[in-house]
């Protein structure tokens, strides 16, 4: 009986071994098939009419593939654990025969397949489990708690908008810079137009308010920089409008190109214009891209194409420093919200730290830590620097020490001009691809302002500003390419418990 016993499982075992390799090679033929049936797949959807745009549709079908791919490779563990748990159950069954009717003995094997058992469902759980967690937490929304609201679209400009401000003053308001040689202010809870500056004769790139008066400063393409004064009364808030949307931040977004600004009106109805600026700071030799106010006013700095950034004495206009180092034009630059320190960046790759805490020097600091255009370098109420590039990277950096990122912020579109709340400490990132993405200062993925045909911006997203007066929501602005600016209700503190 025992010889006979154990022929009888070393035969189970060997057609177990048997089946296992069959099994192998029937997967390898299906992943060497895979190819193939993917190319006949995009052969037969190129085939079919369809109103979206062949991209779009080949990206579906990547994705589609993928999670097929999983549930395969998922079917396929399953099989084998389950031919494993047969082959076991063959085996302790066979040992069950020669124990000659012992019933201790039959206690002691059952007890024993009992454990096997439990461990190989136990597996095969924990299998299902981390499987099926990976593909489901690719389409994983936040929760309801975390919402972020539409409240109102700002239109009225001919041309895209390139950059946006919130005053630090009361009345607070809303100011655009605009590629239509424009830049606008407006009332944030109405949404209308309060008053035009039309004193630039080329592209406004940039526009940011005094930290004390109700003064502007914006930077141009036509190689100026200019000061002006404005004095605006807000409107009475009308009712709140039924269009607005309260939509959860979830990845659900709708990729088509359709431009629907286009049929927007030219231009804000009875908007008064002023045409003279105050103070015009001169001396760069091509584009000014950027410009800001040193921390009290009393001076401002600009960058420009022609690879140096400029500080102003902007009671005299005269040139204080000419901040030169950079090897190519430079595309932003920022100043500390509390020291005299500046920073600009460049499509060299890099972004430079202008110490000018000291009044007889003023030293600098170089940082490579891109591989692509630099397109904008920010601090942070802190001691921290964000840094966005082409390279589809953002990176967090401490003051303290710069040698290497505390944070990295891997994404799938260029970044533009970013923007960190100072209360919250949340990081927005505009997209070439439409889409405007919230991080937290560890890189950790907050959520995505909704983007659709009726929801979010229709072209390349080019910058955001906070404006903060809640301890637990604020307001996000962000403009581009569509000729829009729009205002966001986030609400931080839901996002950051959702962390």
């Amino acid at each position: 009986m025992p010889v006979e016993s154990g022929s009888s499982a070393g035969a189970a075992a060997r057609q177990a071994k048997q089946k296992r390799k069959s099994h192998s090679l029937s997967i390898r033929r299906t992943n060497s098939t895979e190819q193939e049936r993917s190319g006949l797949q995009r052969d037969m959807l190129e085939g079919q009419d369809s109103k979206l745009p062949p991209s779009l549709r080949t990206n579906l079908l990547d994705l589609f593939t993928q999670i097929e791919r999983e549930f395969e490779n998922l079917y396929v563990e399953n099989l084998e654990l389950r031919r494993e748990m047969e082959t076991l159950n063959e085996r302790l069954s066979a040992d069950g025969q020669t124990a000659e009717g012992a019933d201790l003995a039959k206690g002691a094997l059952k007890t024993k397949a009992s454990h096997s058992t439990s461990q190989l469902s136990q597996k095969l759980k924990t299998t299902y489990k981390a499987s099926t967690s990976k593909i489901v937490s690719s389409f994983k929304a936040t929760t309801s708690r975390a919402v972020c609201q539409l409240v109102r679209e700002y239109v009225g400009h001919r041309d895209g908008i390139w950059d946006l401000s919130v005053s630090r003053t009361q009345p607070v308001v809303l100011g655009t810079a605009s590629a239509d040689h424009s830049a606008m202010l407006w009332s944030i809870e109405t949404g209308r137009c309060l008053l035009r500056y039309a004193g630039h004769q080329g592209s406004v790139n940039s526009i940011k308010f005094h930290p004390t008066e109700q003064m502007a400063l914006t930077a141009s393409g036509d190689q100026t920089a200019h000061i002006w004064r404005y004095m605006v009364q807000l409107p009475t808030s009308p009712p709140a409008a039924d269009v607005t949307q309260q939509t959860p931040c979830e990845d659900d977004a709708d990729s088509s190109d359709k431009d629907e600004a286009d049929g927007e009106a030219e231009g804000p109805s009875e908007c008064p214009s002023l045409r003279v600026a105050s103070t015009t700071l001169r001396s760069h030799q091509g584009v000014v891209i950027a410009a800001d106010w040193l921390v009290g006013g009393k001076q401002a700095v600009t960058a420009s194409w022609d690879r140096a950034a400029n500080l102003y004495d902007v009671e005299t206009s005269e040139l204080v420093h000419s901040l030169t180092g950079h090897d190519q034009e430079l595309t932003h630059c920022c100043t500390h919200p509390t020291q005299r320190l500046v920073v600009t960046s460049s499509r060299d790759t890099t972004f430079r730290l202008w110490d000018f805490r000291d009044p007889s020097i003023h030293s600098v600091n170089v940082f490579q830590g891109h591989t692509d255009t630099v397109t904008s370098a920010v601090f942070t109420a802190g001691d921290n620097v964000v840094s966005g590039s082409d390279d589809r990277t953002v990176k967090v950096w401490d003051l303290k020490n710069m040698r290497s990122p505390i944070a990295t912020i891997r994404t799938d579109s260029a970044v533009n001009r970013v923007s960190v709340s100072v209360t919250q400490r949340i990081i927005a990132l505009p997209h070439d691809n439409r889409q405007v993405r919230l991080f937290d200062m560890g890189g950790v993925r907050l959520a995505r302002l909704p983007q659709s045909n009726r929801t979010g911006h229709r072209r390349m997203v080019c910058c955001s500003a906070w404006c903060e007066e809640d301890t637990a929501c604020c307001n996000l602005f962000t403009c581009g390419f569509d000729r829009q600016a729009i205002g966001w209700s986030i609400n931080a503190a839901a996002l950051l418990q959702e962390k």
